[in-house]
């Protein structure tokens, strides 16, 4: 199509979504699962009218997911922010993240040694880029900002956070297993650079520039006037720049976007001795951007207020872009019966298990338990890890497995994962 009919056509879908978005939601549809049907007719199932072959554009599609994926790790740090770091509730995320993902990497690569007849390489690989959950691919899910957030949707949200930083290593150990091109030197490299070192050294530098600019922004706005408004570039300098420094220092970039949003969230008021504080921030007693911005008492809420937005509205765009190209990629997998009985063995069983083991001793409700157990949610990590696989110069039918498996998966995960989180969330409000 032509640059006109593209405007056309991506202008009216958006214009649908924004009015059928209520309607949808009674409808227990989520936009996900909108966007996926108009990708795959779009495809070559369909139209044609675009072919994101993953073999062959691997590189431009890892991009699209890297972006994708960069914008929610960032905006759900800064609504898991206003939790302090001390409260028990991080208890869950973090054991959901390391433990049950280590588990369920485990599981996946013995069903695919054993069931799938993977090689022991391909099939850790396997489970590094199946292991990552994604609760932005599912409506209502994702936690409200506020001290005291809904456990499961905080749990939920940090856990995909997290895990899709924590799932590199096992994708870099897969394709050290396979011997594939820059997988890394060793065991000792993997486990001292690509776990410990990634892991504690991308939470540090996030957490340092989130800091670091959040002060130096309120503190130029406060004491001096400068640095006000374009917090539409404060937001995507500092995920870039963050994401940058740590990929450059071999750490991980995610873990680092994540900890970025989650310190500036955490960035403190300055108060001016004699000031006053207006009211209730972001929108005190009426008064305008430009004197909230600036004054003493509210300038960290209206940047933190300003920077969420702006990201929030990002998040969505990047959910309508990497799940039309699912749908337009799903012609490319191959008619594997195996999928059939490997992705409800992954949600029912696998994921059940994993969950009951990591969170073993956890004080929780049957019923809380459970809706964790089920929502084990599959989305734009999984698609970047598979892309970044293709681009290290796997075998050609390891790719096209690989790719059969993950794009199935993250498909029926977006129906039925999107479908149930309306009905559960809704009696989970209600309980």
């Amino acid at each position: 199509m032509t640059l006109p009919f593209w405007s056309l056509f991506i202008g009216l879908l958006l214009i649908i979504m924004v009015l059928l978005g209520t309607l949808l939601t009674r409808l227990l549809l989520s936009s996900a699962m909108i966007y996926l049907g108009i990708g795959y007719v779009l495809g070559p199932g369909g139209l044609s009218v675009i072919n994101p072959d993953p073999a062959l554009y691997a590189e431009i599609l890892e991009s699209v997911a890297l972006v994708a994926l960069l914008i929610s790790l960032f905006t759900v740090g800064l609504k898991m922010g206003t939790v302090p770091l001390s409260d028990r509730r991080w208890l869950l995320p973090l054991r959901l993240a390391f433990l049950s993902m280590t588990i369920t990497v485990g599981l996946i690569a013995a069903v695919g040694v054993w069931g799938l007849g993977l090689s022991l390489g391909a099939a850790v690989l396997l489970g590094g880029i199946l292991a990552p959950t994604d609760p932005v691919l599912a409506s209502g899910l994702q936690p409200e900002s506020g001290a005291k957030p809904d456990r499961l949707q905080f749990s939920l949200a940090g856990e995909g956070a997290l895990n899709d930083g924590t799932a590199f290593p096992f994708v870099m150990l897969g394709l050290h297993l396979l011997g594939a091109r820059g997988s890394g030197f060793g065991i000792w490299h993997w486990w001292l650079v690509d776990v410990l070192w990634a892991t504690a050294g991308g939470l540090f530098i996030g957490g340092a520039f989130g800091t670091l600019i959040g002060r130096v922004v309120v503190y130029l706005r406060t004491r001096h006037q400068l640095a006000v408004g374009l917090d539409e570039f404060l937001s995507l300098g500092l995920m870039l720049l963050t994401y940058g420094v740590a990929q450059l220092s071999l750490t991980s970039g995610f873990l680092a976007v994540f900890a970025a949003g989650l310190a500036l969230q955490r960035v403190k008021e300055q108060p001016r001795a004699g000031a006053t504080s207006l009211g209730a921030a972001p929108d005190a007693s009426g008064h305008g951007y430009g004197v909230l911005a600036t004054h003493s008492h509210h300038a960290s809420a209206v940047m933190t207020h300003a920077v969420q937005g702006f990201n929030e509205q990002l998040e969505k765009l990047a959910e309508l872009a990497i799940v039309l190209l699912v749908g337009a990629m799903l012609p490319y997998v191959i008619l594997w019966t195996a999928v059939w009985w490997f992705i409800p063995l992954l949600f029912v069983l696998l994921r059940t298990l994993a969950v009951s083991v990591g969170l073993l001793g956890e004080p929780l409700t049957m019923r809380l338990h459970s809706m964790i157990g089920w929502f084990g949610i599959r989305g734009i990590g999984s698609v970047f890890y598979l892309m970044f696989a293709i681009n290290h110069d796997i075998t050609a039918s390891l790719a096209q497995e690989l790719i059969t498996l993950t794009l199935v998966t993250v498909a029926v995960s977006i129906l039925v994962h999107g479908v149930s989180a309306g009905l559960l969330m809704k009696w989970h409000g209600r309980r």
